[in-house]
């Protein structure tokens, strides 16, 4: 077989040593470009290592749009989410002709538990997909509720001497309990359009320089 470039410092790769063992116990498929190696929702197992070739992960939604979530390269691998036996998470494609090495899920738990280094740097990979999923919530939490507070502020303003405002002046913790949001994140709204010159805040009301923008 032709030797595989590895990097030992680059840890999205295995090592020399972890793919002579993983290989031991393996079966190794062809796959063409364009060829969907899996499918997300899938709720086939076992672990892929790219041997040749390059392939990309990506997610589609409702719409048919598709998102592309990274692109793979030999020694990278991808599947570790089915370890559960649960749904994928995300689609595979083959973007080129492409050898990947099939890992069946008891071989890949029998190589976790002879290989702790890589069962170390998986469980921090897998926080770390975990950090970036909980912040991409997050991030697309505070843009919906955004919109709602422009869209608030918008409706409840009257014209006060030439000036577009918000009487009674309501605090984050008043827009967050009728928004239904956290009022950490009406704070943190709040700042932005403050500092973005699109509000003012006075004694006893909220003072709409310009109109705020439909989304962030």
């Amino acid at each position: 077989m032709k030797h595989i470039p590895l990097s030992i410092t680059n840890r999205t790769v295995l090592t020399v040593d972890e793919m002579e063992r993983i290989m031991a116990n393996a079966a190794t498929r062809r796959y063409p470009a364009k060829a969907v190696v899996v499918a997300e929702s899938d709720t086939g197992c076992g672990l892929y290592v790219i041997l040749e070739g390059r392939c990309k992960a990506y997610v589609t939604d409702e719409s048919g749009r598709i998102t592309d979530l990274s692109v793979m390269g030999p020694g990278e691998y991808f599947g570790e989410i089915s370890l559960d036996e649960g749904p994928r998470s995300a689609s595979v494609m083959a973007l080129e002709p492409s050898l990947l090495l099939v890992v069946e899920p008891g071989e890949f738990q029998a190589f976790l538990a002879l290989s702790p280094e890589f069962a170390f740097h998986l469980i921090g990979k897998l926080i770390c997909r975990i950090r970036e999923l909980t912040k991409s919530v997050g991030d697309l939490a505070r843009m919906d509720a955004y919109g709602r507070v422009a869209r608030l502020l918008l409706d409840t303003a009257v014209m006060q001497a030439g000036r577009l405002v918000v009487p009674m002046r309501p605090d984050a913790g008043e827009i967050a309990a009728r928004l239904e949001s956290a009022e950490g994140v009406i704070e943190g709204i709040f700042e932005d359009l403050v500092n973005g010159g699109y509000i003012a805040f006075e004694e006893d009301r909220i003072v709409i320089l310009r109109r705020p923008p439909g989304r962030w």
